[in-house]
């Protein structure tokens, strides 16, 4: 007479992963795999876009003069005190201003976002002081902030600023994308000079290179441009491009 037989007990959840916990190398693999999967499901949508940024009316590349004070910003390490990306979080919006947005940085190369804030959030710096105030903190930080820990850069006034390159440095920028045109690169020196000098003569066709660009002797000094006129050029320009009121959206502040 036949008799039945009984089914093979089935494993358990438990007893399948005791099999990746005694044979590291197959736990290996598993873990390359679930991290594979994980980071193309990630990437591989942005290569089918043209873009991740979206495009903001206002923002426009650096100019000369603003370029060649970013590049002295990067050069001091400021950076490494001063960060440039407000977080939508109350606290942070009330205290410097309206919340970063990703196209306000499209254009820099590198980015200064930065990652510590021993001073404050520059990202809203432009306008907030005179130019007279941004010299003397440059020159001597406690003079205007009692309590600072900042170094004092009065070298940065006495210095010429090197810019004969600036055009091959806009160029650079053009290959990873700024919207520098040969006109731009062309006349990069001329215009340099004309934001720093108060040049009225180039003064109107530097304005239609880069509408909103502030032309003004900024540190003071019209004898020769400085590295002050080029580093103050560019924080006053931080945050200035945008009209913020066409992006205030409270409801996304937490």
């Amino acid at each position: 007479m036949a008799t039945a037989t009984t089914p093979a007990p089935r494993k358990s959840l438990w007893q399948k992963h005791a099999f990746f916990e005694r044979n590291s190398i197959w736990l290996i693999i598993g873990i390359l795999l679930v991290i594979s999967v994980g980071g193309l499901v990630e990437i591989v949508p942005l290569f089918y876009l043209k873009s991740t940024i979206e495009k903001v009316s206002g923002v426009r590349p650096w100019t000369p003069l603003e370029l060649a004070g970013r590049n002295i910003y990067v050069r001091e390490g400021c950076y490494n005190c001063h960060s440039q990306m407000i977080r939508p979080l109350r606290d942070e919006v009330e205290r410097y201003g309206h919340y970063s947005l990703a196209a306000e940085s499209m254009y820099d190369r590198p980015f200064q976002w930065g990652s510590k804030r021993t001073g404050p959030d520059l990202a809203r710096v432009g306008g907030k002081y005179s130019d007279e105030w941004q010299r003397q903190h440059l020159a001597d930080p406690r003079s205007v902030v009692p309590g600072s820990i900042m170094p004092g850069y009065p070298f940065l006034a006495e210095s010429r600023l090197e810019a004969a390159d600036i055009g091959q440095d806009m160029k650079v920028n053009a290959l990873y994308g700024v919207p520098y045109t040969e006109e731009m690169i062309a006349a990069a020196a001329a215009d340099l000079r004309t934001q720093a000098t108060t040049d009225a003569a180039d003064a109107e066709a530097l304005q239609q290179r880069y509408p909103g660009a502030q032309i003004r002797d900024f540190d003071g000094n019209l004898a020769f441009v400085s590295e002050a006129d080029a580093l103050i050029a560019y924080l006053q320009a931080l945050g200035t491009m945008v009209d913020f009121k066409l992006y205030d959206d409270k409801a996304n502040i937490r």
